[in-house]
């Protein structure tokens, strides 16, 4: 899979997850709850000031240098990989495309828009972008164990 083709690919991802969040704003008022597809998830818009499962409120500081950080290592590491590591790259690319995606609503608002509510089990509210983040965490870590 060429570099040209997953930059794209992650521009893609980006836009799609920021498109969503400027929907669910624009037509979830904060704190109401929609069902969407009964039994699996509803939507809702929650605006999360820290980290995953609302951890570390308000440190916005500390999320800008630690994502940073964590960008530039999994871009460092998506450049030193060979176009036929595909699922490495996929891994990667949504691993960066979430970072990303959840940093530019820190920049923009000083939060981060949540919206996925799973009707199913009692979890934290999510996004697109944390979706992204989760997926391509378990993909890189059997990416990693299948090339070892």
């Amino acid at each position: 899979m060429k570099k040209t083709y997953i930059v794209i690919m992650g521009i893609a991802l980006i836009v799609l997850d920021q498109l969503s969040k400027l929907w669910i704003v624009s037509n979830i008022s904060l704190g109401e709850v929609k069902p969407f597809l009964p039994g699996l998830f509803s939507l809702t818009y929650l605006r999360n000031h820290g980290a995953a499962f609302s951890i570390l409120q308000n440190q916005q500081w500390f999320f800008f240098v630690i994502t940073l950080v964590f960008l530039g290592a999994a871009s460092r590491f998506f450049l030193k990989t060979r176009e036929d590591q595909v699922i490495t790259r996929i891994g990667l690319l949504l691993i960066i495309a979430g970072g990303i995606g959840n940093f530019i609503d820190r920049l923009r608002l000083g939060y981060v828009v949540d919206m996925i509510h799973l009707d199913f089990m009692d979890f934290a509210i999510f996004n697109v972008a944390d979706s992204y983040l989760t997926i391509g965490v378990l993909v890189l870590v059997l990416a990693l164990w299948k090339e070892n």
